[in-house]
């Protein structure tokens, strides 16, 4: 008699599905956080239903835990209600129409402004302000501390999707939310209970082998591992009743021309007129 294999682990399957491959027996460290985690995915889809009472707070909570370089705290974040400005900023993003339909959106900000308030009323100035540093530590902070709200989101049962596109006109939605000099909104974020025909597969990522060094950055394999990867993702997006494309196919046309940037490439001169000098 043939012996039957047994039932694939739900961390062989949980990995298979991150990486497009067959289910394989494996023995990592592993828990509840980590599967939450390798099951995300984005949702572009939210049915009415308000979030819980208390659902932002806690989100917030969540955010506010993650690590902010030397505990400056260089992000903020602005609950979107108004079905008006919710319009708008669809429009602004490409006509993403889940900005609109999702119950609870939030647009996160880079923000160095509540420092230089906090310097301006102890009277004092903060000669390292100005420069690229600590935009850049404001990005970050506001990228962590989002991430976070997303792991809560998602292990409280509600789906997320990034809209990076806010970035096409920061101008705009710094006018449109009152936004003060060193203030910029760097992405949005979507969050509710998905639709059911929203429901998608989780998307593979690269093998780790193309992302994961040691010691020393190769790229003996890389061509190898790039086609193998585009022929999952293409079987992928076939099964998601999308055009078929690779990841090859995606990297080229999302950056082979500037109009595909949708006007960030003005962006450089926009964060320095928001208040980001940038030296």
């Amino acid at each position: 008699m043939n012996a039957i294999d047994p039932p694939a682990s739900a961390q062989a399957l949980a990995l298979a599905a991150r990486y497009g491959t067959e289910p394989k027996s494996s023995q990592l460290p592993w828990n509840d956080v980590i599967a939450s985690l390798l099951e995300h995915r984005s949702v572009r889809g939210y049915r009415p239903d308000p979030v819980p009472p208390g659902t932002l707070e806690t989100l917030i909570a969540a955010a506010q835990s993650a690590a902010t370089s030397s505990n400056l705290q260089t992000w903020s974040v602005v609950e979107v209600t108004d079905p008006a400005k919710r319009a708008a900023l669809a429009e602004l993003a490409n006509n993403q129409k889940h900005i609109v339909e999702c119950p609870l959106f939030l647009v996160w900000l880079a923000d160095v402004s509540r420092n230089e308030r906090l310097a301006a009323s102890e009277g004092k100035t903060l000669e390292g302000l100005p420069y690229f540093e600590t935009f850049l530590v404001a990005a970050i902070d506001a990228a962590l501390a989002a991430q976070n709200a997303v792991v809560a989101a998602e292990a409280l049962g509600l789906s997320t999707v990034y809209i990076g596109a806010l970035r096409n006109d920061p101008e705009r939605i710094a006018k449109m939310l009152e936004l003060p000099p060193g203030a910029m909104a760097v992405f949005g974020l979507c969050i509710g209970y998905p639709k059911p025909e929203s429901a998608a597969e989780v998307k593979p990522r690269l093998p780790q082998e193309v992302v994961l060094h040691r010691d020393r950055y190769s790229t003996t394999k890389e061509n190898d591992l790039r086609a193998t990867y585009d022929a999952r993702l293409e079987e992928f997006s076939k099964r998601q009743e999308m055009s078929a494309y690779t990841w090859t196919d995606r990297v080229i046309n999302r950056l082979s021309t500037i109009k595909a940037l949708s006007g960030r490439d003005r962006l450089k001169s926009i964060v320095v007129g928001l208040g980001f000098p940038l030296r």
